[in-house]
């Protein structure tokens, strides 16, 4: 099966390129390398040994999209490509509203035009919005709280509506938690710009040197030790994740939602202290105001995921923790 992957040079992307190219897929990548480097591309090929055919097209390039769909037989799509910091999204709504919701759009059209009736997207656990109790649930009610959620939620929408029009397409929405570590090669992991909107990275630069503490934004919530709670998932088990997304896929019947996550929450103390015994390293870090929009605590409900696709997670938090410190040092090292 040829499989197109949007952002594939991404965090996420790279480590489900690989987990496709050893799992017998043939990938097609389509990125414009807006926050990610052809360098991921390379680290891939080198990984799995296989070459990988990239196309740096943007999403919002009506042409670009048309020619990869018309110069490849694509049996489906993998959607990562999109904007994803939830800070900036406040700051240029429209640049996330513009860039996510129209980039998609010419994607599904591009299906619609050459017969590709099998997706994948990549949605996120904002879309249950503020109100709703942990577990997470995939039939709970759903909002958003920032311009980034609200894309997601759009695009989930989008692609219900896309196959109620085309009652032959198979859609899965995998709703993320918090994707960390990376690849055990050390080749590939997350490497955000500037000063990381995400813990574990923001872990890493100051392990690192680049960065001279953590700054845990509030530490009166009403959790075991006053910081916020998460569900993180070892980005190398999210990618399979999507592996069995993709073999299920005839089984689906229209956009089914699937949670991607351990099902076990640890709080931001949790993962400095695991990252520190994983390491012997230390993490200096100062507790200081709570974000405006951040919850105490969010977790998944796990069960259909491992009902319906027989997904479960392998890694531990150790794991997490030690091959994001192995990618970081690998990246300072070249």
């Amino acid at each position: 099966m040829n499989i197109l992957v949007t952002g594939g040079a991404g965090f996420i992307g790279s480590h489900t390129c690989v987990e496709l190219l050893q799992n017998g897929y043939e990938v097609i990548i389509l990125d414009n390398y807006y926050n990610s480097s052809p360098d991921a591309v390379k680290a891939i090929e080198k990984i799995t040994g296989k070459s990988v055919k990239t196309y740096e097209t943007d999403m919002l390039d009506k042409d670009g999209v048309e020619q990869v769909f018309a110069e490849n037989n694509i049996d489906a799509v993998i959607h990562f490509a999109g904007l994803k910091a939830v800070g900036e999204s406040v700051q240029k709504p429209m640049f996330y509203y513009h860039t996510n919701l129209e980039g998609t759009i010419n994607i599904i059209e591009a299906m619609e035009r050459h017969q590709v009736k099998k997706f994948v997207f990549s949605s996120s656990a904002t879309v249950y919005g503020m109100n709703n109790p942990s577990p997470y649930v995939e039939g709970m009610p759903l909002s958003a709280t920032n311009p980034y959620g609200w894309t997601k939620l759009m695009i989930e929408q989008m692609l219900c509506d896309a196959c109620v029009a085309h009652p032959d397409w198979h859609v899965a929405l995998l709703r993320y938690f918090n994707p960390i570590g990376a690849h055990a090669s050390g080749l590939i992991g997350e490497k955000p710009n500037g000063i990381p909107n995400n813990l574990m990275p923001y872990i890493t630069m100051v392990a690192a040197g680049k960065l001279d503490h953590l700054n845990i934004f509030g530490g009166d919530y009403d959790t075991p030790d006053g910081t916020g709670v998460r569900d993180y998932i070892h980005v190398c088990d999210l990618a399979v994740g999507h592996i069995k997304a993709l073999d299920k896929l005839d089984q689906i019947q229209g956009a089914r939602a699937f949670n991607l996550g351990t099902g076990v929450g640890y709080s931001v103390l949790d993962i400095v202290h695991a990252f520190e015994k994983a390491n012997n390293l230390k993490i200096p870090y100062e507790i200081t105001d709570r974000r405006p929009g951040d919850l105490p605590s969010y977790f998944a409900d796990t069960t259909r995921a491992y009902q319906e696709l027989g997904f479960k997670t392998q890694h531990s938090l150790e794991d997490m923790c030690r091959s994001s410190w192995n990618f970081v040092k690998h990246l300072y090292q070249q």
